[in-house]
């Protein structure tokens, strides 16, 4: 499966996708974790020591690779570049293990106005499109709270949207237009995860006010959450009531 995960900034994005991919992980499937948000810290919610390991530079940072693959130098105006350059053998070459996961930071696509980046979105596009079409182990997609990243090839390659909301206006707000992003891009399977719970009744309240019940975990606020990532600790193993509730959520994924 090819999941991804959005959702608006500090609702929890990153920790449910690093406890989802360890969570597969424990189950013996071949897991690769993208990070695709330019704010997040996915390799480091997976258990890596980013002090001892030093910083994983995104794949739009490597302007060599870029000016390689696309023929064109990044921050270039004007000029020709590929459009569909080779990335088949990106995860190899730029991924790093954690915890018998592949990871790889993609880093955040760039803005026309500040110069041409159109070679590293062309690289950063190809290569979400061969993640999504092309390999065959289970993709985990840690996104920023929009569908920047993905063409409309790609969403639709997307097995299920996961999109985490917290109690919150805005929370519930950016939700809503995920969900109406996600359905004109033809992603077949949308869900709610319920995160920072502090009531029962936030369930319904949320449900009411997103105008949906697809609800696919509801988890309350956890203090030990908070605690491991003061720690920069993997809240996989230090939050084992968070964990209960992912643990259901993959139950209910076909395993097979």
């Amino acid at each position: 499966m090819k999941i991804a995960i959005s959702g608006k900034g500090g609702v929890g994005k990153t920790t449910i996708s690093s406890m989802i991919a360890l969570g597969l992980a424990v189950r013996g499937k071949t897991v690769l974790a993208i990070d695709a948000d330019p704010n997040g810290s996915l390799a480091e919610a997976l258990g890596c020591d980013q002090e001892k390991n030093g910083r994983i530079t995104p794949l739009i940072e490597q302007k060599q690779l870029i000016e390689e693959r696309t023929g064109s130098r990044p921050g270039d105006m004007g000029g020709y570049f590929v459009l569909n350059p080779r990335v088949d053998d990106l995860v190899e070459k730029f991924s790093i293990e954690v915890n018998g996961i592949r990871v790889i930071v993609m880093g955040g696509l760039k803005e026309a106005l500040s110069g041409c980046y159109c070679s590293e979105n062309a690289l950063l596009r190809s290569f979400l499109r061969h993640l999504m079409v092309e390999r065959d182990e289970w993709v985990i997609l840690d996104m920023e709270a929009g569908f920047e990243h993905l063409t409309r090839g790609t969403a639709q390659s997307v097995d299920l949207l996961l999109i985490v909301v917290e109690p919150g206006s805005r929370s519930i707000s950016t939700a809503k237009k995920l969900t109406a992003l996600a359905r004109q891009a033809g992603i077949p399977d949308i869900g709610y995860i319920f995160n920072k719970l502090y009531s029962g009744d936030q369930i319904r309240e949320i449900s009411t006010l997103l105008g949906s019940a697809d609800i696919r975990a509801a988890i309350p606020f956890d203090d030990k959450a908070v605690e491991a990532d003061l720690k920069g600790a993997a809240p996989y193993a230090a939050c084992p009531e968070t964990k209960a509730h992912i643990d259901r959520l993959l139950d209910g994924f076909d395993l097979l």
